[in-house]
């Protein structure tokens, strides 16, 4: 077992030796238990570190005993005294090879092997004095770790405190490495300093440092690979600009290429909030090319398996990392036909990946706000059907009626006004590209029929909305952010939305020139001579507030009763998106043992 003083600061080799090695049994230190001899052995000897000898004609010295508290002092004062007069030239030092002052550390170095009192004054004591005796930093380092992983945590603490000192030259990604280690630490006062010392060196050298957090996301243990992840998405984003230039994001992105390679699910969305975030990365390019990262992890060239729920959890997740991503220049159009091609013909099939989500409604609802990039597709016209189709499921024919003029059956048919205002909606928005789509490429018969679904539909339509409307008037501030009356504003929003579209496809011809605002989205001002995208539920409600529109994340679900045209206003439940954020280590399967390098 490797001790982490002497983990490789870099990930080494191409791509085959990037793999992560086999799990190792236990932590790679703790706490409490002495550094192996071997490692003792082979950095404390006299020709460590630089390679020199004893100093010719000198005698050898005697073995050396555990100073005191007053020898520490004192061989302090002799050092202190000695950078004063050198004026801080550790060369001076050396080169005069006043063995007293190299005798004088050594004795410093020792009291590390102290009680508590010594052990104190040494971590103090020794990065004081490092950068004066270049051949004996692996020693120095070797001695403040042992500090680092005493039994007494104030003595932890001080000498997590000091390892900046110790960031000097080549040995900056080694502290580098050791610090990302001790991010396993549960002290919470112990994990602040570790925090804080990390980002202090990556003030003096963000490379360096970098490269030891990736040595340890790439090689380390999980706790340690984990809060490594964290540190980077928590942390990166509060360094200045000449912290993080051009070469040094260049960098991270290289990196984390590498660890994409194999990645869980709540790694991943990580990793796509650090990427997200880099100033290089924000120009159009800069986001084609975290598109690409994405469909990639998203695996877009594998047959879709909606019986299993890592492959549906995969792609969602993806995809929620993808849309953000989209607009008028990065175009959507790889994931929009994999969801036309593959996902909608098995809508009905999906497996939940956590218990409670509505799949198929969240699937509808990244389909819908990726329809609004949609470049140029290759089979649009197939696609464009399948997705007709799966809308026609959704708006029923209206139910015969005896001769008497009642309901011949049973029940009204339900309306699914969230998933129709979906699945309108793509179809609104794919349209556009092919406009005589209802005109040309469908028989007069399936043109007739679904006419009269979208009047019947658009019957039952009005009666909610007036009715809604009917159940929101005169409420104003505090009363509108109840439960009930937010969920009857989504409401509103939905159906004002569905009424919009349905008045375009009844345009002879059709029309697509309406535009709305999907009613999970937050209402953006419309521009001059624009349609409005929806009526306004109340003069008093802000677009922006809570009221006025769910966040993101909450997943609203309208569903009015059956029975024609009824005075119940339906129901609505929430759900929360996401399929990570019910638990810890759940993302597609765990890593390490795919052929590719992932496992979903």
């Amino acid at each position: 077992m490797r001790h982490l003083a002497e983990r490789p600061s870099f990930p080494r080799g191409g791509r085959a030796e990037r793999r992560r090695p086999p799990r190792r049994q236990g932590a790679l230190w703790r706490r409490g238990r002495s550094l192996p001899a071997r490692r003792r052995s082979a950095k404390r000897g006299p020709s460590s570190g630089s390679g020199l000898g004893p100093v010719p004609g000198c005698r050898r010295r005697p073995p050396r005993t555990m100073p005191t508290v007053e020898e520490l002092y004192r061989n302090y004062g002799i050092l202190a005294d000695a950078t004063e007069t050198a004026g801080q030239d550790a060369a001076v030092l050396m080169d005069r090879k006043q063995l007293k002052h190299k005798d004088a550390y050594q004795v410093i170095l020792d009291g590390v092997k102290g009680g508590a009192k010594e052990k104190r004054l040494a971590a103090q004591f020794i990065p004081k004095f490092f950068k004066h005796f270049p051949e004996l930093a692996d020693s120095a380092i070797n001695a403040q770790l042992d500090l680092c992983e005493d039994e007494d945590v104030s003595i932890r603490r001080q000498a997590i405190k000091e390892l900046p000192q110790f960031a000097t030259g080549d040995n900056l990604p080694r502290v580098a490495d050791i610090l990302t280690q001790l991010l396993q630490s549960d002290d919470s006062a112990e994990f602040n300093l570790v925090n804080n010392a990390l980002l202090s060196i990556f003030k003096m050298d963000a490379k360096g440092t970098l490269g030891g957090l990736f040595s340890q996301i790439l090689q380390g243990e999980d706790i340690v690979r984990e809060r490594a992840i964290k540190f980077l998405s928590t942390k990166l984003k509060t360094l200045p600009e000449e912290v993080l230039t051009k070469e040094v994001e260049e960098f991270i992105l290289t990196e984390s290429k590498k660890v994409l390679e194999d990645v869980t699910g709540e790694e991943f969305v990580l990793f796509m909030k650090i990427l997200s975030g880099l100033k290089s990365l924000q120009t159009v390019s800069g986001r084609q090319q975290l598109v690409e990262l994405v469909a990639e992890q998203a695996d877009l060239e594998q047959t879709f398996n909606p019986s299993d729920p890592d492959c549906v959890d995969r792609l969602l997740q993806c995809t929620r990392q993808a849309v953000p991503l989209f607009s008028k220049n990065v175009h959507s159009t790889r994931f929009v036909t994999y969801f036309c091609e593959h996902v909608l013909p098995n809508l009905s099939s999906l497996t939940t990946p956590v218990e409670g989500l509505d799949i198929q409604l969240e699937v509808l609802k990244l389909l819908a706000e990726m329809s609004s990039f949609c470049g140029d597709m290759e089979k649009l016209e197939s696609n464009l059907k399948k997705l007709f189709d799966k809308l026609l499921e959704y708006m029923p024919l209206p139910p015969e009626e005896a001769e008497n003029g009642e309901n011949a059956g049973n029940e009204e048919p339900k309306l699914q006004f969230s998933y129709v205002e979906c699945l309108l909606y793509s179809f609104h928005q794919l349209g556009r590209k092919l406009p005589d789509f209802l005109t040309a490429k469908l028989n007069a018969e399936k043109l007739k029929d679904f006419k009269i679904r979208l009047q019947y539909f658009a019957r039952g339509l009005q009666v909610y909305i007036r009715q809604l409307r009917l159940a929101l008037q005169g409420k104003t501030g505090e009363a509108l952010k109840t439960e009930e009356n937010k969920i009857k504003v989504v409401a509103l929003k939905i159906t004002n939305n569905i009424n919009v579209l349905i008045k375009d496809l009844f345009h002879i011809p059709p029309s697509y020139k309406s535009t709305v605002t999907l009613s999970w989205k937050p209402v953006q001002k419309a521009d001059a001579g624009q349609k409005r995208a929806s009526e306004d539920t109340t003069s008093s409600s802000p677009p922006k507030k809570a009221a006025a529109g769910p966040k993101r994340d909450a997943r609203q679900i309208y569903n009015p009763p059956s029975g024609k045209y009824s005075s119940n206003l339906g129901s609505f439940s929430y759900e929360q998106r996401g399929g990570f954020r019910g638990g810890r280590g759940r993302g597609w399967g765990g890593r390490g043992n795919r052929s590719r390098g992932r496992i979903y």
